[in-house]
């Protein structure tokens, strides 16, 4: 199986190339500096929307970890929409590492509030959300949509388990809701392997 990575020298995307290739994948990472890269695999050195259809439509998937720099968050609408036009009418799959915004909070299907604009977490959950609805509607685009939970811990330790649940936000025993960016790895990677979610939002908590 071919497997691409957008953002693979990324906190989330380094963790998601070290984990593809410790399966049986054929990983090519697309960076725009590959020698941040910390491992030897085939690089596509390019900006997310240099990218062309012809590129990304020989993946048997290419997964989203795409960031964007502090201030630009709007590019999390504009690069996920690049992304969708170019795999649109194509056979391969594409896997978003989404956000917690888009998960409810209750069975009221009360969301996470994104609505205060002075909150620091703001410009990143505003625009994740948005891109996700944009998504939804996207037609002939075979996506997969993978929220973390509420704190996705770039440091955590790769316990080799995690839970699985849909668009709604869950806890663990301990009251919190969140996950590992290791552990996050795995499910991602174990979605590509063996899809379950397709054209789904689902998600992930330890």
């Amino acid at each position: 199986m071919k497997l691409a990575i957008i953002g693979a020298t990324g906190h989330a995307g380094s963790l998601i190339l070290k984990e593809a290739l410790t399966r049986d994948l054929i990983v090519t990472a697309i960076v725009r500096h590959p020698e941040k890269l910390t491992v030897k695999v085939p690089v596509i050195a390019k900006d997310l929307f240099d990218l062309t259809k012809e590129e990304l439509a020989s993946f048997d998937a290419v997964i989203d970890a795409f960031r964007p720099p502090v201030g630009q968050e709007e590019l999390h609408q504009t690069s996920l929409k690049h992304l969708s036009t170019l795999l649109q009418g194509t056979d391969t799959r594409l896997i978003v590492v989404g956000g917690a915004s888009s998960l409810f909070v209750d069975e009221s299907h009360r969301m996470i509030d994104v609505s205060d604009p002075k909150a620091d977490y703001y410009p990143t959950a505003y625009n994740m959300y948005q891109a996700f609805l944009a998504l939804k509607t996207e037609q002939n685009v075979h996506w997969t949509y993978l929220s973390p939970a509420a704190d996705f811990i770039p440091a955590g330790t790769r316990t080799g388990h995690y839970q699985i649940s849909d668009d709604h936000l869950q806890k663990n025993a301990a009251g919190k809701s969140e996950i590992s960016m290791a552990d996050y790895a795995i499910a991602i990677i174990d979605e590509v392997i063996e899809p379950h979610h397709l054209n789904q939002h689902f998600s992930v908590y330890n």
